[in-house]
C-alpha cells in the first residue's frame, strides 16, 4: 500500500486523569465530560469506589446533573470492565462519554491483572516470565477495548509516591522520592492522548498531550471539555492570549469567549485575564504619574 498525504480527522477524546485521594478526579472527570457533551444524560460513569460518585449527582453547588451510573463491584476483572464500557458506550451514543472511575482497580485489586498474573504463575509448568507474558496480553486487550469504544472515554487512576535507590554523599544506597506514579501498569498512561495529573489542591497539569494542552495547568472546568471537543471534532483552535501566548481561561464569572471578545474590542487584541489586569494596572500607574507630574509642574 503506497503512502498517502496525512490529513487531520475527527476523533474521540481519550483522556486519563491521575491524582492522589482527595484531588478531585471524579468531579474533574464529570465536568470535563459535561463540557464535551453538554448533556448529563450522555455521560455514563463506571464506579469502583463504593458508590462515591453518586455524591456528585444533581449538585447545584457544583453545577452537576443526573448522569448515568453503574457500580462495578469485585471482582474487578478485565472482562467485567470491558463489558461495562461497551454497555456504557451503547447507552450514551457516539457523542457521549464513558468515565471509568477508577482504572486502578483493574490492575491491583481483586480479580485485576496482578491477581490474574499470580493465578497463572501458580499453574504447573508456568513461570513468572510466562505469567507476565499472558497477563500482559490481558492488560493490552483491556486498554485496547477502552481506546476503541465508540464514544469519548475518560479514565481516572490513583497515584502513589514512587521511589528510586540512589547513592548518597556517603556512598550508601538510599530511597529517594521521584514523584507520583499511577497505580496501573507502568506505561498505561501513555496509551492515552491526554494525561492530566491533579494535585491535592485540585490543580491539573498536562504530562502528556497531543492536542493544545502542552503547557496547560489549572483547575478543570466544563469549558476545557468543550474546547477539547471542538478541537477534536471540528479542528477549532482554542483562544490564546496575544501577549503571553497562553490559553485564555474563564475568570471572574466570564467565559473564554467573553474575555477574548471583550479584550479584542477594548485593546485591539485578544488577551487573557492576567494580561488584561496587567494592562489595567499599568494604565492606572501611568495616569497617577501623569497627575503627579502635572501637579509638580503647576507648583513651579
Amino acid at each position: 500500500m503506497p503512502f498517502t498525504p496525512a490529513t487531520r480527522e475527527k476523533s474521540k477524546l481519550r483522556l486519563a486523569l491521575a491524582g492522589p485521594s482527595g484531588s478531585g478526579k471524579t468531579l474533574s472527570a464529570l465536568l470535563l465530560a459535561f463540557g464535551v457533551t453538554g448533556d448529563w444524560s450522555k455521560i455514563a460513569l463506571i464506579d469502583t469506589e463504593h458508590g462515591r460518585a453518586k455524591f456528585y449527582a444533581n449538585r447545584s453547588d457544583l453545577g452537576t446533573g443526573a448522569f448515568l451510573y453503574q457500580e462495578l463491584t469485585p471482582p474487578y476483572s478485565p472482562d467485567r470492565y470491558i463489558a461495562m464500557v461497551n454497555e456504557g458506550a451503547a447507552a450514551v451514543g457516539s457523542d457521549g462519554v464513558v468515565i471509568v472511575d477508577s482504572f486502578s482497580h483493574a490492575w491491583d485489586n481483586e480479580g485485576g491483572v496482578l491477581d490474574i498474573k499470580s493465578q497463572i504463575a501458580s499453574q504447573k509448568g508456568k513461570t513468572e516470565y510466562t505469567a507476565w507474558d499472558e497477563a500482559g496480553k490481558v492488560q493490552n486487550r483491556l486498554v485496547n477495548a477502552i481506546l476503541s469504544a465508540d464514544c469519548h472515554t475518560i479514565i481516572t487512576m490513583r497515584t502513589k509516591m514512587a521511589y528510586a535507590m540512589e547513592l548518597n554523599d556517603k556512598g550508601k544506597n538510599v530511597p529517594v522520592k521521584i514523584g507520583l506514579a499511577p497505580v496501573q501498569r507502568e506505561n498505561t498512561e501513555y496509551e492515552f492522548d491526554i494525561v492530566l495529573n491533579i494535585s491535592r489542591d485540585h490543580y491539573a497539569t498536562a504530562s502528556k498531550d497531543t492536542t493544545f494542552l502542552d503547557t496547560w495547568t489549572g483547575i478543570i472546568t466544563p469549558e476545557l471539555g468543550t474546547q477539547l471537543r471542538d478541537w477534536l471534532d471540528k479542528g477549532v483552535e482554542p483562544e490564546k492570549c496575544t501577549d503571553c501566548k497562553q490559553l485564555i481561561r474563564p475568570a471572574a464569572g466570564r467565559t473564554v469567549h467573553q474575555i477574548a471578545e471583550g479584550t479584542l474590542k477594548n485593546y485591539g487584541r485578544k488577551l487573557c485575564w492576567n494580561c488584561m489586569a496587567r494592562l489595567i494596572k499599568e494604565a492606572k500607574a501611568n495616569a497617577a504619574q501623569t497627575v503627579s507630574d502635572g501637579t509638580g509642574n503647576e507648583g513651579q
